[in-house]
């Protein structure tokens, strides 16, 4: 990284991602809408000063604000525009040459009281080269002008935002014959011309003038679509707009895939504390670590120099400690969470658009289907969905979304509504496998509940105090949570009904779909009741945990998307341990689940089934209609690949050992990329290593992994310390864990009020 202002790299240099997205140098170019450009600009003037290019460009720009302005005005005068709803002037200045009027009008905004413009856009060459036919006369005169020019600029540029737009490139083939000498030959010469004069003259001064001169590298690109080789094509003047637009409003709206001309964050009071402690905890451990070192070298084992034989110490060496594993522990994930902030939070590493094709989702995707199904082993036992194949499902399911989200496919719909089944499918596992274990084990204390939470939450709120974001922004684990609890509290409210109680009489069985059938009319009473959704999160404390951008909305939408799949795998589970106890299914090495016959039927209905699902979401052609039918029709599919799965005896017998250590870390891996994978919170790519995407990928991917990894272990020792198993213990942990939220709480509040 060589550090410059990324300012400079949005106005100056990029390139085109396909056809029409322009990736600038090192950093994101938010697309801005109407209501976010009215926002920025409201109670702002702006000025475009300059020739017909330069009226395309306003025009382009008025548009960001009102897209149903026409291009009407007078070709060879001003054009006013007032949006009056934000108080919002933007005018065009028809001065097509840089000369003693153009000054004239410059000058008078520096004059006395005079309300200057917030940002001015000049630019003009083109008419010079044309009425003087390119002549060196021409050009020298035109240094004189844009020399005395350059001071008032300067001094404009000191309470406002000044561009200077450079000529772009013609289309010489085209130029009609009257424009034939506009030669880009001359358009560079008057280009370097203005260049030199404005660089020298800034060195003196305190503010500096832009030089736009990005535009040039757009036209080069696209010039050939010109219908008449001098004025650019709408797309690349929509583009320069664009450009404008994130080099004055980034700094304002502060948008998150917007990252170009954005100043690093301060450090909030929480991050504060969390690196002193981190900062503590490295050298704490380093401290235990010398001490342990030297007591070693004190009690080694040494040769008597007499006898030749071995002493044995005194003192054997002890065991780690609980507090040598726990600094050991905050120092490792204190290293993490600074790589962490580096690539998501200060401006340290280059980020970068995301842009799809097809051939950048599909291509891995057939790459790492290669490499599981070259990693296939035997299971240890062959029940359906036994440990191994459900951390296969895991695994698979978590590469292809990781795909799916650095290939940005999230503009195709139907990879979309597949992807929406995967998301899914995670939440059926849930279901599954939390009332299985409540329903086989009857465990429903305090311990389990709380080591189940730690190993869910504990990366997410370290990530929520380290990257200043709220708890709902990492919104499938506050999903997985809620749901975990609704199971809990489903199954362990009186009467308790487990495995042991029900086989003794069949009438439990009775009373535990009595329950399933209350939790679906919950369920289905607050899908479409969401102002009562709403009144139950909105209730301090939830509201801390579930609000996002100070409303409720999109945690209701992500409860909503997938609100039936947890109670279809609570059921699921039923059924199948039902089966499964009254020997209805055999699950025997090699044996197909059910008779032949059965088999086959179900496997039939099961392909086509699935089949009909993919060709369905492949017909999707709107996202808001398709995901209102999905919560109903996700589970066809997930059942599908289930009895697909597991219906032939020798398909259930083996596993994916690739597939099934990748999901041994799926959850670390989902809310990893978030930072230090992708950038800018998801929306953009981290770029370790600019100029080789395919290189970066592989270093940035081999980093991402291994930090997961590294956390989940970290993660597992840690509930072994803070979520012990005797009770008394446990309370203790409960109160000092209440006492850190408490005071996180109260932390938070004082930065929202310095926020203020």
């Amino acid at each position: 990284f060589k550090g410059g202002d990324t300012c400079e790299y949005l106005l100056s240099s990029g390139r085109f991602l396909g056809e029409k997205v322009w990736q600038p140098h090192s950093c994101m170019m938010h697309k801005y809408k109407n209501s976010e450009a009215k926002n920025c600009l409201i109670d702002k003037h702006v000025v475009f000063i300059g020739d017909s290019r330069i009226r395309q460009l306003f025009y382009s720009f008025i548009k960001l604000i009102n897209p149903q302005v026409k291009e009407e005005g007078i070709k060879h005068g001003n054009i006013p525009f007032e949006d009056k709803s934000a108080s919002i002037k933007v005018d065009f200045l028809w001065y097509p040459e840089v000369n003693g009027s153009m000054r004239q009008r410059i000058k008078s905004w520096t004059e006395g009281s005079v309300a200057k413009p917030h940002i001015i856009v000049v630019g003009a060459a083109t008419w010079s080269i044309k009425i003087h036919n390119g002549s060196n006369e021409a050009l020298a005169q035109y240094k004189i002008n844009i020399t005395s020019i350059a001071p008032l600029l300067e001094k404009l540029a000191i309470s406002s935002d000044v561009y200077w737009v450079l000529q772009d490139p013609v289309y010489e083939d085209m130029l009609s014959e009257s424009r034939k000498m506009i030669t880009n030959e001359k358009i560079d010469a008057y280009n370097e011309a203005a260049v030199r004069i404005l660089n020298s003259s800034s060195r003196n001064s305190k503010a500096k003038v832009k030089v736009f001169s990005v535009s040039k590298l757009i036209a080069q690109e696209t010039i050939m679509k010109s219908v008449d080789g001098l004025h650019l094509p709408e797309s690349s003047r929509d583009t320069n707009a664009m450009i404008l637009m994130n080099v004055y409003c980034n700094k304002i709206m502060k948008p998150i895939d917007g990252s170009c001309c954005q100043p690093q964050p301060p450090l909030t009071l929480i991050q504060k504390i969390a690196f002193c402690f981190f900062t503590l905890s490295i050298i704490g451990y380093l401290i235990i670590s010398l001490i342990h070192r030297n007591n070693y070298r004190k009690n080694k084992s040494c040769t008597d120099l007499e006898s030749g034989e071995e002493k044995k110490p005194a003192i054997s060496t002890p065991n780690v400690s609980t507090l040598e594993m726990l600094l050991h522990c905050f120092c490792k994930l204190g290293l993490i969470m600074t790589y962490f902030y580096l690539c998501d939070r200060a401006n340290l590493f280059m980020k970068e658009n995301k842009f799809y094709t097809h051939s950048s989702f599909f291509i891995p995707i057939v790459y790492i289907l290669v490499l599981g199904v070259f990693y296939t082993e035997n299971t240890k036992e062959t029940k359906v969905l036994n440990r191994e194949q459900t951390d296969e499902w895991k695994g698979w399911m978590q590469l292809v979304i990781l795909i799916y989200h650095i290939s940005g496919a999230s503009t195709f719909l139907p990879v979309y509504m597949h992807i929406r089944v995967l998301v899914a499918a995670y939440l059926f596992q849930t279901g599954y496998g939390h009332f299985s274990y409540f329903w086989i084990k009857g465990d429903f204390g305090v311990y389990r509940v709380c080591q189940v939470l730690f190993r869910l939450n504990f990366l997410v709120v370290v990530l929520c105090i380290v990257m200043d974001r709220p708890y709902q922004f990492y919104y499938f684990v506050p999903l997985v949570t809620v749901w975990f609890m609704i199971i809990y509290a489903t199954l362990a409210v009186w009467p308790q009904i487990v495995q042991k109680k029900a086989n003794g009489n069949c009438l439990w069985h009775f009373g535990l779909l009595l329950k399933l059938i209350c939790l679906l009319t919950c369920i289905y009473f607050l899908s479409y009741s969401q102002g009562a959704f709403e009144k139950i999160f909105s209730f301090w404390p939830l509201s801390k945990c579930f609000e996002l951008n100070g409303n409720v909305y999109e945690w209701w939408f992500r409860w909503k998307l997938d609100r039936y799949v947890v109670f279809h795998g609570m059921l699921f589970a039923f059924i199948y341990l039902a089966l499964q106890k009254h020997q209805m299914i055999s699950e025997g090495k090699g044996d197909p689940l059910f008779s032949n016959r059965v088999s086959n039927v179900l496997l039939f209905v099961s392909i086509v089934s699935f089949l009909t699902y993919s060709i369905w979401a492949s017909s999707c052609k709107n996202k808001t209609e398709c995901n209102e039918l999905h919560p109903s029709v996700s589970v066809v599919q997930i059942l599908a690949f289930i009895l697909i799965r597991n219906i032939p005896g020798y398909v259930r017998s083996v596993y994916s050992s690739f597939f099934a250590w990748f999901g041994k870390i799926s959850l670390e891996l989902f809310i990893c990329q978030y930072h230090i994978w992708l950038a800018a919170d998801t929306k953009g790519i981290l770029v370790l290593i600019p100029g080789y995407p395919m290189f970066n990928v592989l270093v940035s991917t081999f980093i991402f992994v291994c930090v997961a990894h590294e956390i989940s272990q970290i993660t597992n020792d840690l509930a072994q310390i803070v979520v012990p198993k005797d009770n008394s213990t446990l309370l203790k942990r409960l109160l000092c864990i209440a006492g850190f939220f408490s005071g996180l709480h109260f932390f938070s509040a004082m930065q929202d009020q310095s926020r203020h």
